[in-house]
């Protein structure tokens, strides 16, 4: 079975270090008081949980997947799920960063990212269940009603109840505008909602008293396509004025999906028959508050790829260390042994190299992306406000697409470390490919997150985000620009953002005279600016490190965070020269194409 160690150092370093998130957290009255010793402390308890409880239910989860009672239609999780929720809830975790109103504990944002990577290394099935109630969570924090916070905030926080997301149907995934599930008006000013939905993770299970269903519906003569569609709350239970449970509400599960991975969550067909539903913010305007929601779970998505590419890369590790094969094409190594462990080999440090590179890479930016939302919301300064939730933005598809793109490379290339060994179940390395696919299609498909960053948060704001992300950039050329042990980092990092100016302002051009110029080029184009993102970050880490050593800090972290930069930047980050050239293509070899689809 894999094992997992918390990476608890790397958090550290990247908090403290090198985004020293204690200081923004100064300017904000509601963390004022928080340090980096409580932080720590929290996460070392986390991490444990993490470890202790989720990691030994990961496989055997797996192999026992959800089962569903047609008759009651009632979903059970597998064996030990129920229990180590029950855990989770004692502990306080479900409520960690959530507002001490409605029985939070107000801990910044970075605490609940961090422990949900671990959770998500440890076991990403039963991750869900608690995970996906955060975005219900922030959908009603912001459009719920007094009424609705106070009826059901308190429940989500403790964890008594859970939360899901039911958007998809049948014939529509991404389009919401063609939904069909409709919500008649009644005089108690409730809506009857009525049809099907389907890939509703965690949709039905037996881990909490309760599950809260924000459904997206369609009011009886709402006006056509997006424009149409409304929000509502479908409780499981119907909840009476005291707060507690009444009788069942007409919403159940019809079916569970047989998937590839993440066997252990319920992925739910949802069918409405009738229920009662009450509606958040206005009257087809559902989609503001769905995106609260999907915001939250792109950014979840995106750590859940991070989460497997960090336990893929610490068993291939543990592995290549202690599997012998062959001799080092540069003499034995082992002489002792009869052959070299596999990780004197250059491609196996390759790969594990890579997905070293994307988990650090990885977490930094999404530590980065959790303090952005904090100042988003919370910092006293209104500019400060509306430039962080800007920024976040334009990084929020970064995040769901190159790291789950990351993910997906980072599990299959662990697997390959074990070699045939890696394909076969009982070491667990398929497992982490497998759940890590999903990665890239839900919440959003890869390629809907690279035209939403190119078409709607690029161009369609003349690039002045990432021009604000470029100076970022600036700044810290201009600090390092003439240090020569910085050199092999800002150079190649300045040049991508000078290259990334004029290929964007081309695409844009392209793109005026024919839309298809930006679809043939979105996904290459995320690609570039993920590495220009993860270069930025590299490129701090490697600044903080060499300070250290400079320093006279023996510590070997450092060493190891320096060889970890110099790899990324002088094995992967080249990529983005071969992903311009086919921007640059254009969308003729594309589309000019009828004869092959004939």
């Amino acid at each position: 079975m894999p094992t997992y160690t918390p990476p608890l150092r790397d958090m550290q370093f990247v908090m403290h270090e090198v985004l020293k998130v204690c200081d923004d957290y100064q300017a904000m009255p509601r963390h004022a008081e928080i340090d980096a010793e409580t932080i720590d402390a929290v996460l070392e308890q986390a991490g444990k949980f993490a470890a202790e409880v989720a990691l030994p239910l990961n496989v055997s989860g797996d192999a026992e997947g959800c089962t569903l009672d047609p008759k009651t239609h009632a979903v059970t999780a597998p064996k030990g799920f129920k229990q180590a929720y029950a855990q989770f809830v004692a502990g306080g975790w479900p409520g960690l960063s959530c507002d001490t109103e409605f029985g939070g504990q107000g801990l910044p944002l970075v605490v609940n990212q961090c422990l949900y990577e671990m959770l998500n290394s440890t076991n990403q099935a039963w991750t869900m269940y608690p995970g996906l109630t955060h975005g219900a969570y922030a959908a009603l924090h912001s459009y719920g009603t007094d009424a609705q916070k106070k009826t059901y905030l308190h429940k989500m926080t403790s964890g008594e109840w859970t939360g899901t997301m039911c958007l998809t149907e049948p014939h529509c995934g991404t389009d919401l505008g063609l939904m069909r599930t409709k919500a008649e008006p009644q005089a108690d000013g409730t809506y009857r909602i009525t049809g099907n939905k389907i890939f509703i993770s965690a949709g039905e299970h037996d881990l909490a008293d309760n599950i809260v269903h924000l459904v997206l519906a369609r009011i009886t003569d709402a006006p056509a396509g997006i424009k149409g569609v409304s929000l509502f709350i479908v409780p499981k239970f119907h909840v009476n004025p005291d707060g507690t449970l009444g009788d069942r509400n007409g919403i159940y599960c019809g079916g569970l999906e047989h998937k590839m991975g993440i066997h252990g969550n319920a992925t739910c067909q949802m069918v409405l028959e009738g229920a009662v539903g009450t509606l958040v913010g206005e009257p087809n305007k559902g989609m503001a508050a769905m995106f609260v929601m999907m915001n939250a779970a792109r950014l979840g998505v995106g750590n859940q790829s991070l989460g497997l590419t960090e336990v893929a890369y610490q068993n291939a590790l543990a592995y290549a260390k202690d599997r012998i094969q062959m001799r080092s094409l540069s003499g034995p190594k082992a002489k002792d042994k009869p052959a070299d462990p596999i990780i004197v080999h250059p491609d196996v440090r390759k790969m594990l190299l890579t997905a070293r590179a994307y988990a650090e890479g990885g977490r930094a930016l999404a530590i980065f992306c959790s303090v952005l939302l904090e100042k988003e919301h919370f910092h006293p300064d209104e500019k400060v406000r509306k430039d962080s939730g800007e920024m976040l933005s334009l990084l929020t598809p970064v995040v769901k697409a190159f790291l789950t793109d990351n993910g997906w490379r980072a599990t299959s290339d662990c697997l390959q470390v074990f070699g045939g060994h890696g394909y076969i179940k009982e070491w667990g390395m398929e497992q982490f490919v497998r759940d890590a696919r999903i990665n890239m299609i839900y919440e959003g498909t890869n390629t809907i997150q690279s035209l939403d960053l190119l078409g709607r948060k690029i161009l369609g704001n003349n690039g002045a985000t990432l021009k604000k992300f470029g100076k970022l950039i600036a700044k810290l050329v201009e600090e390092e620009g003439v240090n020569e042990k910085m050199a092999e980092f800002i150079n190649p990092l300045a040049y991508l953002g000078d290259k990334m100016t004029k290929l964007t302002t081309e695409i844009g051009f392209k793109g005026f005279q024919n839309a298809d110029e930006v679809g043939a080029a979105a996904v290459d184009y995320l690609r570039v600016a993920g590495h220009l993102v993860f270069g930025y970050f590299w490129a701090r880490m490697a600044q903080v490190a060499l300070r250290e050593i400079a320093a006279g800090n023996t510590d070997p972290f450092y060493q190891a965070k320096l060889q970890t930069a110099r790899f990324y930047f002088a094995k992967l980050f080249p990529e983005t020269a071969s992903l311009m050239l086919t921007v640059r293509s254009g969308a003729k070899a594309l589309m000019d194409t009828e004869a092959v689809f004939a």
